[in-house]
């Protein structure tokens, strides 16, 4: 069997580059949904029905997505295609949902805006499941680690822009960031969808040009195939069969991490204006600046989420994936804790060191774990089952977040951050029970 040659850096780079600037979409999203929401009118007790959307467009289409990339061979790649695809539908959603106000004669805004949301997040996983899959197609084991590492600082670069972008457009640009009864979304998160769509698209253009996927024989051979098989189609029966059991370990890990990170997204925005504040006026200056200093956080932990990114194959390499990820989950644990305890907006950055190290290690270490227990003929149907156990607590959550904010904390905000540092602790344990295969095993 052939082995895969080592990349050079910038191959490694190019693999993942897209990404950064789906990252910059997908952390609008995060940190201004909820306020875009609330502003048409929707309460807080109904946010986490809204945000049900990118846990269910993720469990439908992360799978299907995963199989036919598996069966795709085109002259650009099998994972590169689905990548501009989704990369074009997601940018044209991005530009979409600032327009919310414009079909009124059409359909309700909070209505037009919540389809637009799930068209957004169903092209986001369109474009995002291929890169993980990517990243497994083209590196060998001993560079899997740095591979998923150089995209998790993509990632987190994408993250900082995405957040930060409301906040330079207001501070720097002198952009309006306040909703009014003519234009309830503020002319600052608008635009920075439209900045934020034509970078995803440029970006995802750039990685679709200069990555040369492995041509079909080629790639069997590398995985311990016959080249006489590159027509075969992997059958579906034998890879749900062959599913690597760390996957089950590592889901009960991801079923806490991704059920805190979800509490965060939908709730920091009114549990600052609350905290900080003392708003829960939607239409209020106040609450503008909460929501643009979640932003500056939501960048902030973005920050330190890439610097990590950039240290863990080292620390890997000298404590193992699993203590990597144990530690990166507590440090985020202390860090909700902290956000929710905290009511100095300058000391709130503090706490995002903690939650920016877990996030670094959500985001790299699972698949770099379960990258070396994958069959390489079903990479992106395990990638895409895999998703699994980051939509389902999310849509756990989503059901019942609404029951809980109103019913066990009393329409607090700030009480579901504290839970959000309760479940990552929770998954910090949870690492106990991950069996990690050795490199080259």
């Amino acid at each position: 069997m052939s082995k895969k040659p080592d990349l050079s850096f910038w191959q490694i780079w190019n693999l993942s580059f897209g990404f950064l600037g789906v990252q910059i979409g997908y952390a609008l999203q995060n940190a201004n949904t909820s306020r875009i929401l609330q502003s048409l009118g929707a309460d807080l007790h109904q946010l986490s029905y809204f945000w049900l959307a990118a846990p269910v467009a993720g469990l439908i289409v992360q799978p299907i997505i995963g199989l036919f990339s598996d069966r795709t061979w085109t002259r650009m790649g099998r994972r590169v295609p689905f990548i501009l695809g989704g990369a074009i539908l997601s940018t044209f959603c991005l530009f979409m949902m600032p327009m919310a106000e414009v079909f009124v004669a059409i359909m309700a805004p909070l209505v037009f805006a919540a389809i637009i949301f799930l068209f957004m997040d169903v092209s986001f996983n369109v474009t995002m499941q291929p890169f993980r899959a990517l990243v497994s197609d083209m590196l060998n084991e001993k560079q899997q680690t740095k591979g998923y590492s150089v995209q998790s600082f993509l990632i987190n670069c994408g993250a900082v822009v995405g957040s930060i972008l409301p906040f330079v457009l207001v501070n720097v640009f002198g952009v309006n960031n306040v909703s009014t009864e003519e234009s309830k979304i503020p002319a600052s998160v608008s635009w920075s969808y439209y900045i934020g769509g034509g970078i995803l698209l440029l970006t995802v253009l750039w990685t679709a040009f200069r990555t040369r996927e492995y041509p079909p024989k080629q790639f069997l051979e590398y995985n311990g195939g016959k080249a006489e098989d590159a027509k075969e189609k992997p059958k579906l029966g034998k890879l749900l069969k062959n599913i690597p059991p760390v996957m089950l370990q590592l889901g009960l890990v991801q079923f806490f991490s991704w059920a805190a990170l979800f509490l965060m997204w939908t709730y920091s925005t009114p549990a600052l204006a609350a905290n900080l504040y003392g708003t829960t006026d939607t239409l209020s200056p106040e609450y503008g600046n909460a929501g643009d200093w979640v932003g500056v956080l939501f960048a902030v932990y973005a920050v330190f989420a890439g610097l990590f990114s950039i240290m863990i194959p080292r620390i890997a390499r000298r404590m193992g994936n699993k203590k990597v990820y144990a530690l990166g989950l507590i440090l985020g644990a202390l860090g909700f804790i902290g956000m929710a305890l905290i009511k100095d907006k300058w000391l709130l950055i503090l706490p995002m060191v903690g939650i920016g190290v877990a996030w670094g290690a959500i985001l790299a270490m699972p698949y770099s774990i379960l990258a070396k227990s994958m069959d390489a003929e079903g990479t992106g149907l395990y990638m895409g089952l895999f998703n699994f156990t980051i939509t389902i607590p999310q849509i756990i959550m989503g059901l019942t977040g609404g029951v809980i904010v109103r019913y066990l904390c009393n329409g607090n905000a700030v009480m579901m951050i504290v839970g959000a540092g309760i479940l990552m602790l929770l998954g910090a344990v949870s690492v106990a029970i991950v069996k990690d295969r050795p490199a080259g095993n």
